[in-house]
């Protein structure tokens, strides 16, 4: 059985938020507001209400939280000190770096806090919810409501991958590095052909890129009890 259907409410405007705002839609959750306009939010969420933030903290069962790292532990101070949380309400964080412990004013009002990072490089895009289909995302919660989180990646086509609250800055360092490295490597590589007037560059070293990628993948160790956590939740039930 799947999940039950909540209201989600989105804090942040960038990115990462309206794409998983528009997954968690396409999962039959309803959407009650995002705290941020312009073309991508009405491209992706069209009509979808813009809210203040405490609006939207008072009127959603799942807040999400695609707010910048250095951001969002003032973010839910100042939520807590004004008393905007809510017993049983979900509260998810999408920051690669940090795990529940940033929640913990969120949690003490009684929410539960649970942290969910997809693994992939957003364009803020419909073209990322075909990419979020085949991405892996992190997610870090307190035991007895880990599946929830679990059961949240499951629904918007994701496989969860659990990262210890301890593990979560060497998880991102991982995840950075793999980005930064690839990009800075290829990019300088396209503009070395580009200057020898090589045409078509990137008809050129895409598959040299992809093969070596998917050689070094080949020769990483596999976990192949993972291969079955999604098959696993999608028979749980949980509430808020």
């Amino acid at each position: 059985m799947r999940p039950a259907r909540l209201g989600v409410g989105i804090v942040g405007a960038g990115n990462v938020g309206p794409v998983l705002a528009a997954a968690l839609a396409g999962a039959g959750h309803a959407l009650v507001g995002i705290s941020g306009g312009g073309d991508r939010v009405e491209v992706m969420l069209p009509d979808l209400p813009v809210l203040d933030v405490p609006t939207i903290v008072e009127r959603a069962e799942l807040v999400l939280l695609a707010v910048p790292t250095d951001q969002l532990a003032g973010l839910v101070e100042g939520l807590a000190a004004t008393g905007a949380w809510q017993p049983g309400q979900l509260v998810v964080h999408t920051a690669a770096e940090l795990g529940v412990e940033v929640l913990e004013p969120a949690r003490a009002a009684g929410a539960i806090p649970l942290a969910i990072h997809p693994a992939m490089a957003f364009t803020g895009t419909s073209l990322d919810l075909t990419r979020l289909r085949d991405a892996v995302c992190a997610v870090t919660a307190p035991a007895p409501v880990l599946p929830i989180a679990q059961a949240l990646v499951v629904e918007i086509g994701a496989e969860p991958v659990v990262v210890a609250e301890a593990d979560r800055a060497d998880y991102a360092e991982a995840v950075a590095l793999a980005t930064e490295l690839g990009e800075r490597v290829v990019g300088d590589a396209l503009a070395r052909l580009a200057a020898i007037g090589v045409e078509r560059p990137v008809r050129l070293l895409g598959p040299i890129v992809r093969s070596s990628v998917e050689r070094a993948l080949s020769r990483a160790p596999s976990h192949p009890e993972a291969d079955t956590i999604g098959d696993d939740l999608e028979d749980r039930t949980w509430t808020p």
